[in-house]
């Protein structure tokens, strides 16, 4: 059957989304997986002939290549499962997951493949390439030594069934808290219990509830999801105490209780990593993860993780009196503790009475247009790039009809293409979807559809392709979109993590962009977010939606006064998820009570890294996909957020003593960093930017913490 009627399978740069249907899912699926078979196959063919040495193109390239369709096509099926899921497409999806994973988890098992390329490492030509292509050997030797290669058969096969089955109790635990986030809702007929709240929070509810057909124009529902844009100001501004209860604790039930409850699965997937890690020779599977990480060991990421929030209590435990205190002084008859609906609340309070500044009086100045066409034109100064968006067209799924434009996976979407500046050469196109739906899941990410290469010879550069997710706050009520500040922050970040996919330079597809260690690929998504603090910078984007003015002075000082407010408890939080996931994963992995006790486990762990509250809220273990959502993910990796941090804070400030939007520092940020990819070793990467290492203070400096 002609690839035309295996739409996953099709090659043109660009993808057909109406034609990729769930029905189409298992047969071209499963075609690729023959394919990409035959491939690994022909590599293991012996000619018997010793003096037949193994080269770099028909055993490395060939073998990058023998998966690539294959990885091309199931990386279609994740990401429509991601932002267009249905019945039908998990249904596809999970019919499949055993199989491909399957599939990839026998690679480095594969005996005849490990001694092809165990021959091309020790032949002439293998022990003579330099540069990207002798990282790509020493890379490509060490993933197949740690995915046990090396192993005797019948631990293989131990190890493959348990691959398998991580890879869907995982799966199974991302759709819980999918299903259960969209199994809540609360419609309000009138806007008496929503006192307090910004007009843009009502305008978003009286939207949703006008989505399901709720109310009438003249006499408005609201509508409160459990979308992180539709709830968090109800806990942050609603006056109504009982109302911000009601919504924290349905918010307690995202992956807890009933049919959605991932307690069982949170105890298994331990227990599923930690074999993996014993089969493989090591104690634990935190090691065994990071062992090709910045950190090397789980040990030394806890000691980091601990260390910073020593530095952070003081602080940390200062800003808790401190709050305490304002409660008092505005309610002489409370007495504490607080109650956990109670705490951004009262927070939000206290910074407006302190700092007279309020997030809601910077949304104007952030509506989503104005803020990507001004990040555009940013990165475009700062790296010698150019953006154009392009005309994009929805089909239906399914649809024979042909439109002008892109096609696109919902109406929503966006479509870019980014150019070299001086050149003019076409180096990648994304896909930019902002806001939530009930068929996506929530957070925001980016991810690649394809990897490009740099001209070679005579073959011309090959683009990359990449996306980017969000579930930022949507347009309402024939207004544009209007952003938090955060939310910003967000759409820097996830661009930062574009960027290094598309301005990748690497002559090797396997090391470009993100394909570093995973405590430096926050660095180039979290130093983009330094732009969203400076007055130079936010000129760019931040401008008034209707007038097109910039930031008010004022207003801007009052932003910057409040920058660091309540720093040690925000940065105490982040390190109490790196602290959970690290004691999770080694020290309770094997902890038989763990399902039973999961709640009072994790507290004990977080002895010290968490606000007293008197209602104490359940462990938010159970959504966090970050760590469960796939068989690795950010397991025993949450640290990083923080591990790159201080790099981001140490590396900015090379902007920062250069004006900010410095073009030379921006296009050696490009040249060092961005598009070099997994080319050598990430310390190195970062002394070739800074010419020294880190700078571990930067960081608490920057947050007012030193």
């Amino acid at each position: 059957m002609p690839d035309s009627a295996h739409p996953f399978l099709a090659d043109d740069f660009l993808f057909r989304w109406s034609t990729l249907v769930p029905s189409a899912v298992e047969a071209d699926i499963r075609l690729a997986l023959d394919r990409a078979g035959e491939r690994i196959e022909a590599l293991c063919v012996e000619t018997g002939d010793e003096s037949e040495e193994p080269g770099y193109a028909d055993t490395l390239l060939a073998f990058e290549e023998a998966t690539d369709e294959l990885s091309r096509a199931w990386g279609l099926v994740s990401h429509l499962d991601s932002v267009c899921n249905s019945d039908d497409l998990r249904a596809a999806y999970n019919a499949m997951l055993p199989e491909v994973t399957q599939f990839f988890s026998r690679i480095p098992l594969n005996e005849k493949l490990w001694r092809r390329i165990e021959r091309f490492a020790n032949s002439e030509e293998g022990r003579a390439l330099a540069g990207p292509r002798k990282r790509f050997l020493e890379e490509t030797v060490k993933d197949f030594e740690r995915e046990g290669a090396n192993l005797p058969p019948e631990a293989k096969e131990v190890l493959q069934r348990t691959r398998e089955e991580l890879a869907q109790v995982t799966q199974k635990f991302s759709e819980n808290v999918l299903d259960s986030t969209n199994a809540w809702e609360l419609v309000l007929e009138d806007d008496s219990r929503l006192g307090g709240l910004p007009d843009s929070a009502l305008s978003l509810y009286r939207s949703e509830a006008a989505k399901k057909e709720k109310g009438t124009p003249e006499e408005p529902h609201y509508r409160i999801t459990l979308q992180a844009p539709s709830f968090l100001p109800v806990l942050e501004y609603a006056d109504d105490e009982s109302l911000r209860r009601e919504i924290w604790e349905a918010s307690t039930t995202i992956g807890r209780g009933e049919e959605y409850d991932n307690t069982t699965l949170i105890q298994r997937i331990l227990a599923l990593r930690q074999e993996v890690a014993r089969i493989l020779g090591k104690d634990q599977f935190a090691d065994q993860v990071l062992e090709e990480r910045m950190a090397k060991d789980g040990a030394t990421a806890l000691a980091f993780v601990d260390d910073l929030a020593a530095k952070t209590r003081p602080f940390f435990e200062k800003e808790i009196t401190e709050l305490e205190e304002f409660r008092k002084s505005e309610d002489p008859g409370w007495e504490g503790p607080f109650e956990p609906w109670d705490v951004a609340y009262c927070s939000e309070k206290m910074r407006k009475a302190l700092y007279d500044f309020d997030d809601e009086q910077l949304r104007p100045y952030f509506a989503i247009d104005r803020v990507l066409d001004g990040m555009f034109r940013l990165c475009e100064k700062l790296f010698g790039i150019r953006i154009a968006q392009r005309d994009t067209v929805f089909l239906e799924p399914g649809s024979e009809s042909a439109g002008e434009g892109i096609e696109v996976w919902h109406p929503e979407v966006l479509f870019y293409e980014i150019f070299d500046a001086s050149s003019g050469e076409h180096l990648g196109s994304f896909y930019a979807d902002w806001h939530p739906r009930d068929e996506k899941r929530g957070g925001a990410w980016m991810n690649y559809l394809r990897t490009g290469l740099p001209p070679f010879g005579d073959q011309p550069r090959k683009p990359h392709l990449g996306l980017i997710c969000g579930n930022m706050t949507p347009s309402t009520e024939g207004k544009p979109a209007q952003l938090t500040h955060r939310e910003v922050e967000t759409v820097f970040h996830e661009f930062g993590h574009l960027l290094h996919h598309l301005l990748g330079d690497v002559p090797v597809k396997s090391l470009n962009g993100i394909a570093v260690v995973w405590d430096f690929v926050e660095l180039p998504s979290q130093i983009m977010e330094n732009f969203c603090w400076s007055r130079q910078s936010l000129d760019f984007f931040a401008r008034h939606h209707e007038t097109g003015e910039p930031i008010p002075d004022e207003l801007f000082e009052k932003m910057l006064a409040a920058r660091n407010f309540q720093a040690g408890m925000a940065q105490m939080r982040q390190l109490s998820f790196g602290k959970m996931d690290l004691e999770l994963h080694i020290h309770h992995h094997s902890d038989p009570d763990l399902e039973e006790n999961l709640d009072e486990k994790v507290y004990d762990m977080l002895d010290g890294f968490l606000m007293p509250l008197a209602t104490r809220p359940p462990a938010m273990a159970r959504r966090f996909t970050h760590l469960f959502a796939s068989s690795t993910g950010y397991a025993a990796g949450y640290y990083s957020y923080k591990w790159a941090e201080v790099l981001d804070a140490d590396a900015f400030t090379r902007f920062a003593e250069d004006g900010v939007l410095s073009e030379a520092v921006g296009r050696q940020f490009r040249e060092r960093i961005l598009s070099r990819g997994n080319s050598c070793e990430a310390g190195e990467l970062f002394r070739d930017f800074m010419g020294r290492d880190p700078d571990l203070t930067a960081l608490l400096r920057r947050n007012g913490l030193a």
